[in-house]
């Protein structure tokens, strides 16, 4: 199992706020919006460095979409900020019909998303975005996992011309992407080759699926970990490439097991080459008060739930083949 060296602890959003400041000021046609969560997302220096250029809607999230779509008309590239539910479930109307149905070139910039936006609760904690904003056609969805993918993948998406959905969260966690090492919107990472499973993880799941890989090396399993830091596109050629190697995957994500990651690869190896798959995810439910690290175990998303949704792969494909 391959070492990762762990250069700190950071929360996601930071590298989304220090990326926007770097994109600040490589193009002046950036601007930023944001609906009263300044703070929590980590704009402030955005707002301090370019005053002219960041406008504060208020709670007013559908307006804040609006707004950014009228802005590109103009040639700017608006990235919104808001936490993740009401980026997405307040005002899915309006990125419909405003954004998504024109091809508006406006970046859907989305914090504490998951369960471990924590105490605050369930009605806060959207388990369902990922598949909301997938399913709109021409949108790009990205999740990246640390604090340098997560800056890296904000100065990405400014070039990329369209609607893209980028998601990241509210703890600190391992940073362990290389400062320098390259984003490319829809290529996954990969993070340990291995012949035994494959396991693709995205956001906060790629690090305890490198944890789990630590295990499950130790008792004598070879796990193949890729970074879907992209679930939309799909790199499907290295979902391919990897599960023709090891023959079962395991699939890692915090959101709901309907509608995310899982389904679309589970979607891919049905149509193009079938497979055991086992699934890491919240399961039909919503969540509740707690920390991070409480939620993650009691809803099914720690390490220890990889290592065995690996061995239940890895049984289904040994009893497949006998």
């Amino acid at each position: 199992m391959k070492e990762f060296n762990i250069l700190g602890n950071q929360d996601t959003r930071s590298g989304f706020g220090d990326g926007l400041l770097q994109l600040g000021h490589a193009n002046e046609n950036v601007v930023a919006l944001c609906a009263d969560l300044t703070g929590s997302l980590k704009m402030n220096a955005f707002e301090n460095t370019f005053p002219d250029r960041f406008f504060q809607v208020g709670i007013a999230e559908a307006n804040m979409m609006g707004i950014a779509a009228g802005m590109t008309i103009g040639g700017k590239i608006p990235f919104t900020g808001t936490f993740a539910n009401f980026s997405t479930g307040r005002v899915y109307d309006q990125i419909r019909q405003s954004i998504a149905y024109s091809h508006k070139n406006v970046k859907i910039c989305a914090s504490h998303a998951g369960l471990t936006l924590g105490e605050d609760g369930a009605t806060h904690q959207i388990l369902e975005d990922i598949g909301m904003m997938k399913m709109l056609p021409g949108m790009t969805v990205i999740n990246p996992c640390d604090y340098n993918q997560t800056k890296a993948a904000t100065i990405a998406i400014a070039e990329h011309e369209g609607p893209v959905y980028l998601r990241f969260g509210r703890p600190k966690v391992p940073i362990f992407i290389e400062e320098n090492e390259p984003f490319v919107i829809g290529k996954a990472v990969m993070l340990n080759e291995g012949t035994d499973v494959s396991i693709f993880a995205t956001g906060h799941l790629v690090w305890k699926a490198i944890e789990a890989g630590r295990v499950l090396a130790e008792q004598g399993i070879s796990a193949e970990i890729i970074n879907i830091h992209t679930i939309k596109p799909l790199d499907e050629e290295a979902v391919l490439q990897s599960v023709n190697k090891t023959k079962c995957a395991v699939t890692a994500e915090e959101h709901q097991l309907a509608g995310g990651l899982g389904d679309s690869i589970a979607q891919l190896l049905s149509r193009t080459q079938p497979a055991p798959i086992e699934y890491v995810a919240v399961n039909d439910t919503f969540g509740e008060s707690g920390t991070p690290d409480q939620l993650m175990v009691k809803y099914g998303l720690d390490s220890s739930d990889i290592i065995n949704a690996a061995k239940r792969a890895i049984a289904r494909t040994s009893k497949q083949m006998a």
